[in-house]
């Protein structure tokens, strides 16, 4: 017996704002539709941005992972419509942002569409969101490669910190920080 639903995997980035508010909001608002289901979310990580130009505020990103019966387009779509609803601004590549929001992987389904390329092009190299992923999925693979080795091989992952929850505005503490 089919269910109709198929597993996706999508991590969420934010550095502008009340990053820790957004991203909370955007995974309600992502699965708030009955076609998206929530089965896991990790834990939030702070990061220095990758790629961009320089002197971003630091992200805090996380992964979730779902169920839909939203084909990998009316994902995107659906992923999109919550970045928009959060104020997303698409002015520099990998610039600041209010929200980011990718499709990691979707079910076994591969693509290379500019659009839509899956899995996404970059996230076996991108530790900030292999190790929450990790986190929720230890045994998930990317690649054919188990996603907690690809973390440790990241560039980015000695600059992974957890992040406490305490304040937060573009990337600065706004309370609880300790000098």
């Amino acid at each position: 017996m089919t269910t109709g639903y198929t597993k996706a995997v999508l991590a969420l980035g934010s550095n502008l704002g009340e990053r820790n508010d957004t991203l909370s909001e955007a995974v309600a608002d992502l699965v708030d539709p009955p076609e998206v289901r929530l089965l896991a979310v990790s834990p939030v990580v702070q990061t220095k941005a990758v790629g961009g130009p320089a002197g971003q505020p630091d992200f805090l990103n996380m992964v979730i992972t779902v169920e839909t019966t939203l084909s990998p387009a009316k994902l995107l779509e659906h992923c999109q419509s919550v970045e928009n609803k959060h104020h997303r601004v698409r002015e520099v590549r990998w610039g600041p942002r209010t929200l980011d929001v990718d499709i990691i992987t979707y079910g076994d389904f591969t693509s290379d569409d500019p659009d839509l390329t899956l899995p996404h092009p970059r996230a076996a190299e991108r530790a900030f969101v292999l190790y929450p992923w990790s986190l929720i999925e230890p045994a998930a693979m990317l690649n054919g490669e188990r996603i907690s080795a690809l973390a440790v091989r990241a560039s980015d992952f000695d600059d992974l910190a957890p992040f406490d929850g305490f304040g937060d505005f573009d990337g600065v503490p706004t309370a609880g920080a300790v000098e």
